[in-house]
């Protein structure tokens, strides 16, 4: 581990031998281990500390650390430590803090423990906090039994939250404060107000109290949201360089809580601006709070300025620190050994309650007692773990008396926990008398005064229900206690039990690899009596509405599930039809907890209808509820004429207690019809092999080589052949920013890997023209003239966007004639400015989920900008452009609709020349993207996936959901474009990046790299005897390069779309 704060150690390391150190009652001295013990070694790799002669626990090695303490802060402890002498093969050593004070008894802060041994090395680490500075504090290491000595090797005490010492320091090593003076120890020194005053507070003053040290700053006589505190900073930032800032903030105002951002002016060599939020959060008007963040910069400035501003104008901004440092990248972590773990055992104390409270105690003034009822089953998440066979006994603690939310059992487990283990949490509760309805009950872990959720239900009177949660820890702990809390003051609590137990993943991980492996069940719906063959069993209905089976329903699959269950599969023509909903979220439920798997992908899809009771369309979705949290199975606007289809997908990747799917939707009131709702997991390495030989017909063509001249023994054994592919001719790009062309790495993978490009923001309305005639066309210029030099095409993004949130304030404030003559002199602006220099354009961006303009211009303002568009710049194909239309989860955004769309617009004389499916997806099934990619092609314009992004927190699954949509879109004939919306970490949506902001390339950038392999053709070989060389390519331009005996030649040639094979004569 690599500390890069300031040390309140001095000579940690030993460098200087034992200076500022003092063996406390024994002796110490330095080794290197040659001399002190037979292939002993420092972990640092130099020397580390002995003490010996050892009489009593307490002695070991301590140093004084008043002077580089201060209150309120947590500090971090760490220090390698290992013992050696008699037979002996582990030992406790613990950190711990002397507090002397004049007068009185020292006092003694248990900083951290942990079992050293004589075989290795470990890792003692811990935290403390003061409230107060003591007149002295002595940091000293102790423990082992008496004879053993105690080797130290590095010793660091550190706070992530402040940097104590010398501020004002050089930044050539890269771990120092970029912010200087970020505690206001010397005054307001570096500090300045940015169009506002700012005053210094002191400790002793006033009765708002620093977060730390002596004293604080305001930024007051705000009269614009972004007046604030800033710090010029030119000179200390690097370009390509991540880093993290961190604030301690708060407001002074009537208002209870207000944004406060940090943020950094950058001004280039060449007089660019450009303003990074580094941050934000809710600052209180009652306490301090932290603000965190983290930023990329990727050019050299030439001035930069970081400064605090956000709250309306009059509130003031009071900041105790603001520290900005250099963000580092986390090392790869070594696999953890864990001694004995004990899988699946309780390390609680008297669960069952056989032996009375033993172990337990109230937490609070409440009252325990034990009573009999409780189940004797263990909950269902527990079963797997510790064996079903395995029973309670009935018994459980009755918590009455309570007066606070905290208050109920507890029982304290610091001793039995072990690092980097995973425990699983399991209790039956129930709350008793004096509450009315559902309350929440939480099982907590109290960590060194830190909550930490063990899991959660909501419990009433009626039933037990099951808490199942879990945690681990990774850091070494001075108090671990487990308590049971949340309903209401005066709420009986009822708890059965309790359980915490370590759960063996790998045990877990084989047991599903052969669970996956013997039925992987792909394409098996795993819902109960979908065809309703056996009335209604398995369905239940959800709140007060009735169920009942009817007949008239499609007896074909949804088009969605066919290519997965087979179009030959019939369904029954019956339906759940369901009436007396008085909740929209009321209607047909089934729980299928326990048939799903984890990283699995489901594919939903069913027939919906509406009934009697509503008129229009109305909203139909499927639901998932999975610990009652809400996923969207699939969404679609139904009404009572035809029956619709929807389809969607989720996946889960943890471990659910409770899942259920349901279908919801319309007013109450309304009647519902659903039949043939079947979910199944799809197979996705099957449809891969479908994708592959779709794309080999859609995107390559058969070459033949006919190569003429040589000599005879040329045209006799052949002539040598190299074919490689220069460039493919597919549209294969990504957005960019004007930021990222500073960045020489994001630069050159994005110039390797793409051909076409679309700009993040910078060809924006509210980019352009920020305020009414104040136009900035520089960041678009440069990246357009960036992209000519590199010879990549462009799409414009976007003339106007229709969300009212991407509409600057001015334009919002417009009269109808004055906004109507704005949009005019806009489109007149832009698309004189770029006259055939962008070969796309996305018109009026998501009209599906916005109407801005539309409603104050009326209903032909649509059309009415595409026409003028194309009058503009005639070459440029005008694009709609929206979301969330291939993954059945909107609505809104229906295939249908979106069709139902761009067909008004063509009837109202708008050029609409493609079709624009952003992409923004998350948990894609190939045949749910595939159908909905059918449904648009019915239109007969191009198709092109414009912001295509996948998410997910493991990059191996991100690469798997980025080959699905990659393979889908290239194996459509509808489509003629994919372009990503971001390739660069902090520079696309979140946990969707292919490149790590240092420029390594993640899981899902190396799938991408190898499908764009995949999909370049390169081969070699030798002629036939006709003088013919055969191949099959994708579609691109090609190299060639024809060898004989004593010639060579190299042709270049083109391979376009065609059904005919492409002859290319070549004559050496």
């Amino acid at each position: 581990m690599e500390v890069v704060e300031a040390n309140a150690i001095i000579n940690h390391d030993f460098s200087e031998g034992l200076l500022s150190w003092h063996p406390n009652s024994c002796n110490g001295f330095l080794s290197d281990g040659s001399v002190y013990a037979e292939d002993i070694k420092a972990e640092s790799g130099s020397q580390f500390a002995v003490l010996s002669n050892r009489t009593q626990c307490w002695q070991g090695l301590e140093q004084d650390v008043t002077l580089r303490l201060l209150p309120h802060v947590t500090y971090n402890v760490l220090a390698f430590v290992r013992i050696w002498g008699s037979s002996q093969e582990t030992a406790d050593v613990l950190a711990t803090l002397r507090l002397e004070n004049p007068n009185s008894t020292p006092t003694f802060v248990r900083v951290g423990r942990v079992t050293a041994s004589r075989k290795r090395w470990e890792k003692l680490e811990g935290t403390f906090s003061l409230k107060s500075l003591p007149y002295r504090a002595v940091f000293y290491l102790e423990g082992p039994l008496p004879g053993l000595d105690l080797l130290i090797d590095r010793v660091h005490i550190w706070s992530a939250s402040i940097v104590k010492g010398e501020v004002n320091r050089s930044f050539a090593d890269g771990h120092d404060d970029i912010l200087q003076n970020p505690l206001f120890e010397d005054g307001l020194n570096h500090w300045t107000g940015r169009a506002c005053n700012i005053v210094l507070h002191d400790v002793t003053k006033g009765q708002v109290l620093p977060s730390g040290g002596q004293h604080f700053a305001s930024a007051t006589g705000r009269t614009q949201g972004w007046h604030g505190i800033q710090q010029d900073i030119t000179g200390r930032l690097k370009r390509k360089s991540a880093y993290e800032v961190s604030a301690m903030v708060q407001i002074s105002s009537n208002l209870a809580s207000a944004e406060v951002l940090a943020t950094i002016w950058i001004q280039t060599n060449h007089l660019r601006e450009q303003y990074i939020t580094m941050g934000r959060v809710q600052a209180s008007s009652k306490e301090w709070v932290q603000l965190q963040g983290k930023f990329l910069l990727n050019s050299e400035p030439a001035k930069a300025i970081a400064y605090l501003e956000g709250p309306p104008a009059g509130i003031d901004i009071l900041v105790s620190s603001f520290l900005m440092h250099p963000a580092k990248k986390p090392s790869p972590s070594s696999a953890p050994t864990i001694e004995n773990p004990a899988f699946g055992l309780n390390i609680l104390e008297n669960s069952n309650l056989f032996d009375g409270l033993r172990g337990w105690y109230p937490l609070g003034s409440c009252s325990l007692n034990i009573a009999t009822g409780s189940p004797h089953t263990l909950p269902p998440a527990a079963q797997e773990s510790l064996g079903w066979q395995q029973s309670l006994s009935g018994n459980y603690i009755l918590v009455t008396n309570r007066k606070q939310t905290w208050e109920g059992p507890a029982q304290t487990l610091t001793e039995k926990l072990k690092l980097f283990l995973t425990y699983q949490v399991s209790a039956w509760v129930r709350l008793g008398s004096g509450g009315s309805g559902a309350q929440k009950v939480n099982v907590a872990l109290g960590v060194d005064n830190k909550w930490v959720n063990g899991g959660q239900v909501e419990a009433d009177a009626h039933l037990w229900r099951e808490v199942a949660g879990s945690f681990r820890l990774e850091t070494k702990p001075s108090n671990v206690m487990v308590y049971v809390q949340g309903p209401s003051p005066g709420v009986d609590l009822m708890v059965a039990g309790l359980q915490v137990f370590p759960v063996d993943p790998k045990a877990r991980f084989e047991h599903l690899k052969k669970q996956t492996e013997k039925n992987p069940a792909f394409g098996l719906n795993i819902l109960e009596n979908s065809n309703l063959f056996d009335g209604l069993r398995g369905w239940y209905p959800l709140g007060s509405c009735s169920l009942n089976v009817a007949t008239g329903s499609p007896h074909t699959l949804p088009p969605a599930a066919q290519e997965s269950l087979g179009w030959q599969q019939s369904l029954s023509g019956n339906y759940i039809f369901v009436t007396n909903r008085k909740q929209t979220w009321e209607g047909p439920a089934q729980t299928f907890t326990e048939k799903l798997k984890l990283f699995v992908t489901y594919q939903v899809t069913a027939w919906v209808r509406v009934g009697s009771g509503g008129t229009g369309a109305q909203n139909v979705n499927v639901a998932i509820s999975v610990d009652g949290r809400w996923v969207n199975g699939g969404e679609i606007e139904a009404d009572v004429h035809l029956w619709r289809e929807v389809a969607g997908s989720f996946r889960l990747e943890s471990k659910p207690s409770n899942v259920m799917v349901y279908v919801q939707g319309p007013s109450p009131g309304v009647d519902l019809m659903v039949a043939g709702l079947q979910i199944f997991p799809v197979d996705q390495k099957a449809r891969f092999e479908h994708l592959k030989k779709q794309t080999e017909k859609l995107r390559m063509r058969d070459v033949i080589l006919n190569i003429s001249g040589g000599s005879a023994l040329d045209r006799f054994c052949g002539f040598c052949v190299k074919v490689k592919q220069t460039y493919t001719s597919f549209p294969l790009g990504s957005c960019i920013n004007r930021s990222g062309l500073d960045n020489d790495d994001y630069v050159a993978f994005f110039v390797k890997n793409f051909n076409w490009a679309v700009f993040e923001n910078e060809l924006k309305w509210y980019w352009t023209e920020p305020q009414k005639g104040n136009y900035n066309y520089r960041d678009s210029d440069d990246l357009l003239e960036f992209c000519k030099c590199h010879g990549i095409q462009t799409r414009g993004h976007c003339i106007f966007w229709e969300d009212s949130n991407a509409v600057q304030q001015w334009v919002k404030e417009l009269n109808q004639n004055d906004l109507r003559a704005a949009v005019e002199k806009h489109i007149n602006d832009l698309l004189s400015r770029y006259r055939g220099k962008f070969q796309h354009y996305d018109v009026n961006n998501e009209m599906l989920h916005g109407s801005f303009y539309q409603d104050r211009l009326g209903k032909d303002i649509w059309s009415y900008m595409f026409k003028m568009a194309h009058q503009l710049d005639p070459s440029a194909i005008l694009f709609v452009n929206d979301y969330h239309v291939e993954d059945g989860k909107d609505a809104k955004s229906s295939p249908e609709k979106y069709i139902n769309q761009i067909v008004d617009l063509q009837e109202r004389g708008a050029p609409v020349g493609g079709i624009g499916v952003q992409g923004h997806i998350t948990y894609p099934v190939g045949s749910v993207v595939h159908t909905a990619l059918d449904a648009l092609s019915i239109l007969g314009l191009p198709i092109w996936f414009t912001e295509m992004d996948v998410y997910s927190t493991n990059e191996f699954v991100r690469a798997d959901d980025l080959e699905i949509m990659l393979r889908e879109a290239f194996a459509h004939p509808a489509v003629e474009g994919i372009m990503f919306w971001g390739f660069w970490e902090f520079m696309s949506r979140e946990q969707g990046h292919l490149v790590d902001w240092d420029g390594a390339i993640n899981e899902a950038g190396k799938r991408f790299i190898s499908l764009k392999k995949e999909w370049t053709t390169n081969v070699k070989g030798h002629t036939d005897r006709e003088g013919q060389f055969k191949f099959r390519g994708f579609h691109g331009t090609y190299e060639v390069e024809v060898s004989g005996h004593s010639r060579k030649t190299r042709q270049t040639f083109t391979v376009d779309k065609g059904d005919s094979p492409i002859v290319v004569e070549i004559c050496l």
